[in-house]
């Protein structure tokens, strides 16, 4: 059975006349009887009695016809389904993003795109740059955003925005005017999990100012941005942590930063090299400022 040939038995049934359904369908008249006849012999069943150069519908067609008209409004309803998709009217986009990109630079971007899309909506998971990577890798996210590079077959990555680093401290802690290797060495620094794109520009900092792996000291490792800064803020130590996180905590005074100059990182969009990128994803990476391709 196909839509058409319901189209056909709606108009037929519609007009009890095989011609006049013709004409209205721009059909032959034959071809319309065929697809008739095609139904009733697929499925056994008469649905339609036939009077001399007239038809009617049987008990069988008139139950038959309400079936078939539902069908059809669903079809219209499926069609318009898609030509909604198609302009971005309905859908749902899921992501997943660390902590820096889905806590400060990611939400006012997932406004506009709300702004301008307010039928599809957006499902935002957050964790750290390697649970991120994770999600993306296995297929559960349409698309990822990270701080750091991901090294991951599996996945496509672009960069995106620059995020700048900086060392800062509580300003009860005394910062000499020129921080050397040895005092950094000797500092206690607060730090991300491994696993952390922080966490990993940590460590690179650390190893341009000279302070080893193996002598630097962390008394404490926290998993989240928030937790860090409040534990720098409270007089814990030294942290490297993105401008956005603590640039409202150097401004109202609570932290200071230290006069080091922390080279600069990158964001980055990932997403699994097999998956589909819908056109919601693809939206929301323009408003983001990677490029609609992908």
């Amino acid at each position: 059975m196909t839509l058409e040939q319901l189209r056909i038995f709606i108009a037929v049934a519609e007009r009890q006349h095989i011609t006049h359904a013709a004409a209205a369908l721009n059909r032959t008249q034959s071809a319309v009887s065929a697809a008739i006849s095609a139904l009733e012999k697929r499925h056994g069943v008469t649905l339609f009695d036939r009077l001399g150069r007239r038809i009617a519908l049987t008990a069988a067609g008139r139950t038959f016809l309400d079936e078939a008209k539902e069908l059809i409004a669903r079809s219209r309803a499926t069609e318009q389904v898609l030509a909604d998709l198609a302009e971005l009217k309905i859908g749902s986009l899921s992501v997943a993003a660390s902590q820096t990109v889905g806590n400060y630079w990611l939400p006012p971007r997932l406004h506009r795109f709300e702004q301008s899309y307010p039928g599809v909506s957006v499902r935002l998971a957050i964790g750290n740059t390697q649970e991120v990577a994770a999600l993306a890798a296995a297929g559960e996210v349409d698309l990822g955003f990270v701080e750091g590079e991901v090294r991951d077959v599996a996945l496509v990555a672009r960069a995106m925005d620059e995020d700048q680093l900086v060392i800062v401290a509580a300003p009860t802690i005394r910062i000499p005017r020129k921080p050397d290797s040895a005092w950094l060495t000797a500092a206690p620094w607060v730090a991300r999990e491994a696993g952390s794109g922080t966490r990993e520009a940590f460590e690179a900092a650390l190893k341009k100012f000279g302070v080893k792996i193996g002598e630097r000291r962390i008394a404490l490792e926290l998993p989240s941005n928030e937790s860090v800064r409040a534990a720098v803020e409270a007089g814990a130590g030294l942290a490297v942590m993105s401008r956005l996180v603590v640039d409202g905590s150097i401004k109202s005074g609570t932290l200071v930063a230290l006069p080091l100059h922390v080279a600069k990182r990158r964001f980055y969009s990932i997403r699994h090299r097999q998956r589909y990128l819908s056109l919601a994803a693809r939206a929301l990476l323009k408003i983001s400022g990677a490029g609609a391709e992908f």
